[in-house]
């Protein structure tokens, strides 16, 4: 079972807040659920609208079609309505809004849907899209919101203007009734999300007001009550973070970064464990919203030469700055971790879409050459895990970390059984501290692996500088010098490479013994592997999830013996082919891209596979979403 519904409407009117009440009411069921919210670069007006998939397997992705619409305004109905297959629910007071009213859509969109629906014979309005979607087999279920929130303002004698705000409860609670689920589920997160007696009393109204509307179309049934987490990617990584040990965090507000940091600024205060004696005690992260992001980078760095675990946050932007901060770290080995939210470039861009174009510029960022590590994660599970991971290799090899996160992952949505997040095989790995030090410590000191004891600030005389440096931290121009000291930061990287099993830094499915090999990363897996556990195509999936150091070893044996190897990623290059051919030689066949700023879809990329697969077609560029 597998059912697609979105809610859309103005943005800045709760459109989030609803899609959440009902996710984790479908969610408390004992489904699985798979979300991912959508939005202009703007604060309010602009059409916003959440996809969730409900199923009752694990699932990762969305589709383009929609077997349930919520509608609260007219734009949301010319955007999806050719694409909704089931139900559709719409406000009755926008039936004859024309088109050319909705002043908030894109030109060039408008003037597409007025072409479709003219050319099918029908009138560009409201009334028209629905007549399109009534004579294509689609229940519509108009609705009087005005009326419901009229009723309630009554009853609770409050302004209308309060009461309208359970349009949005209407809306969920007609989709709840379809589904069939005992409505105790949504009353509960209705009352989990508002505090006040006062929404929650709004809100109870409108459920009972609106829930005889429909009849049940799907009837399901709870199912079961397994423990699971419901979280986006930016909660999974501010949580993973606070796990693992994070005791700073910088930032300056961008999209889609903030989130993290905010999250982590509500949740301060923790249990902090000494990383020498190992002695616990009650403790506050200390989260800075800094100037600009060369002040957010280089505090991070400070905090983490004082000895605690520090990190950053930010997007394409914020790191393009940072990244002068991130070669002075890599100079003077500075165990930080930059969380890098990958949305549209260049420039500005698209601030609140999501890419994968941000491959090869953080691997090889800085002017020289310094070791870090890139991680990228491929699921909310990921993200939570990786956040820790980064924090453990930052330290254990005293270089730069960057832990790549698409918007996508970021903004959407998942139910995570709670036994995947492997909390007990989580530890925080510090590496080579050094607590006592006497009078001739080296905070550079050369080592077989290029991996100094690491004292803090406060414990030694040290001194750290951008300039080359000998192995107490004095400038040197030496040539002897220079070649040891390089020799010893890049040694790292080896030592990495030799370090951390190949195994882990990528994931494979399907059969190995597939004539087609698929590489990707990021949140492209999760809709291959929704593809490959429920379909009939054959691959096998790499999903790559470290690029720096790359398993090169693995990767190229994996390619062996293939008829077809395909990337599947957002970017316009196929970045990650180049990557491959360049630490293994060989060349990847066939690609399959998206630049346009949504996610890659199942639906879409289904199509994609019988056009490269069976076909042969060698680039196919994807365009789905709205």
């Amino acid at each position: 079972m597998r059912l697609s519904w979105v809610i859309g409407g103005a943005q800045g009117t709760g459109i989030d807040t609803a899609a959440n009440i009902f996710g984790n009411a479908v969610a408390s069921a004992g489904y699985y659920i798979y979300g991912n919210r959508e939005y202009y670069s703007n604060i309010k007006g602009r059409h916003s609208y959440f996809s969730l998939t409900i199923s009752d397997k694990r699932v990762r992705s969305n589709t383009q079609k929609i077997n349930i619409l919520v509608s609260f305004d007219a734009e949301t109905i010319f955007q999806h309505f050719y694409d909704v297959k089931d139900i559709l629910i719409y406000n009755k007071a926008v039936e004859t809004t024309k088109i050319d009213a909705v002043q908030s859509m894109e030109p060039e969109l408008a003037e597409r849907i007025k072409d479709f629906l003219t050319k099918q014979g029908y009138e560009a309005t409201v009334k028209g899209a629905l007549e399109y979607a009534s004579k294509n087999n689609v229940t519509l279920i108009p609705v009087n919101y005005d009326e419901i929130a009229k009723k309630v303002a009554d009853e609770m004698k409050v302004p209308l203007s309060v009461a309208e705000r359970v349009k949005n409860i209407v809306g969920i609670t007609i989709s709840y009734k379809l589904l069939g689920l005992d409505i105790n589920y949504l009353i509960e997160a209705i009352n989990s999300t508002f505090k006040q007696d006062l929404y929650r009393k709004m809100n109870s109204l409108a459920v009972k007001d609106s829930y005889d509307i429909v009849e049940s179309r799907y009837n399901l049934k709870p199912i079961s009550k397994e423990r699971r987490f419901w979280l986006d990617g930016n909660t999974a990584v501010a949580i993973g973070k606070i796990y693992g040990g994070v005791r700073f965090q910088s930032y300056y507000p961008i999209t889609p970064a903030s989130d993290e940091s905010v999250y982590i600024e509500a949740h301060q205060d923790v249990l902090m464990e000494d990383p020498i004696t190992g002695d616990k005690k009650k403790g506050t992260i200390v989260v800075v919203q800094a100037e600009d992001e060369l002040a957010a980078i280089n505090m991070a760095i400070g905090a983490a030469l004082t000895g605690v675990r520090a990190a950053t946050a930010t997007s394409g932007p914020g790191f393009s700055l940072m990244v002068e901060g991130l070669g002075w770290a890599g100079m003077n080995e500075v165990p930080v971790v930059i969380t890098y939210y990958i949305r549209g470039g260049p420039s500005t861009g698209l601030p609140t879409r999501t890419a994968q174009s941000d491959l090869i510029f953080p691997i090889f960022a800085g002017h020289g050459e310094f070791p870090k590590i890139v991680l990228a994660s491929g699921d909310h599970a990921e993200a939570f895990k990786d956040a820790i991971w980064a924090l453990n290799l930052a330290e254990k090899y005293q270089t730069p970390v960057i832990h790549l996160v698409e918007k996508t992952l970021a903004n959407s949505y998942s139910t995570i059984p709670y036994e995947e997040l492997e909390l007990d095989k989580l530890k925080a790995e510090r590496g080579k501290i050094v607590e006592s030090v006497d009078a001739n410590y080296k905070r550079f000191k050369l080592t077989n692996d290029g991996i100094s004891p690491r004292a803090f600030l406060g414990k030694a005389t040290m001194y750290y500088t951008g300039d080359e440096h000998n192995e107490e931290g004095h400038i040197s121009e030496d040539v002897v010098n220079r070649t040891l000291m390089y020799e010893k930061r890049m040694k790292k990287l080896e030592v990495a490479d030799k370090e951390i099993p190949e195994e882990s830094r990528v994931k494979i499915y399907g059969d190995l013994n597939s004539r087609n090999l698929i590489i990707t990363w990021g949140s492209p897996t999760g809709v291959l592997r929704d593809i490959l556990e429920e379909s009939t195509f054959d691959f096998t999936l790499l999903q790559i999830r470290m690029f720096s150091p790359f398993p090169k070893n693995l990767v190229n044996k994996l390619m062996e013996g293939r008829d077809k190897i395909i990337t599947v990623e957002g970017n316009y290059l196929a970045q990650t082919s180049l990557l491959v051919k360049m630490y293994t030689g060989k060349d990847v066949t066939n690609s399959i891209l998206k630049w346009n700023g949504r996610p890659f879809l199942r639906d879409e990329l289904e199509d994609a596979l019988i056009k490269v697969i069976k076909d042969g077609e060698k680039r196919v560029v994807l365009n789905g979403g709205i």
